[in-house]
């Protein structure tokens, strides 16, 4: 399933695009508990390199928000621990962002 989204990921243009995004993090958000993470995406069929294009394109485009440590490095598994931990309140910061951009 994670594979076809991207797929109609890559193919989409405009709010069709952040939608499946939006989608393929959150259904991402629930396995990123498993030990070691990125061996768990490989299992579920997509490279960690896909993910982050994903996660990159949602934080372009002001959906989330991607986490980094003190030194400025990208902290991936993290922010989607967090969005896991706390989706309503994402959706109510997508809810305020969208509203603000109006």
């Amino acid at each position: 399933m994670l594979v076809e989204t991207y797929l109609r990921y890559r193919l989409a243009r405009g709010r069709e695009k952040v939608e499946l995004a939006k989608e393929l993090v959150n259904e991402l958000a629930r396995h990123s508990q498993r030990e070691p993470f990125w061996e768990a995406v490989r299992e579920l069929g997509l490279k960690p390199e896909r993910v982050k294009e994903v996660m990159l394109f949602l934080e372009e485009e002001g959906e989330i928000e991607i986490r980094r440590s003190s030194d400025g490095k990208r902290l991936w598994v993290l922010t989607l621990r967090a969005i896991r931990r706390n989706p309503v309140k994402l959706d109510r910061w997508l809810a305020l962002k969208k509203q603000q951009r109006k």
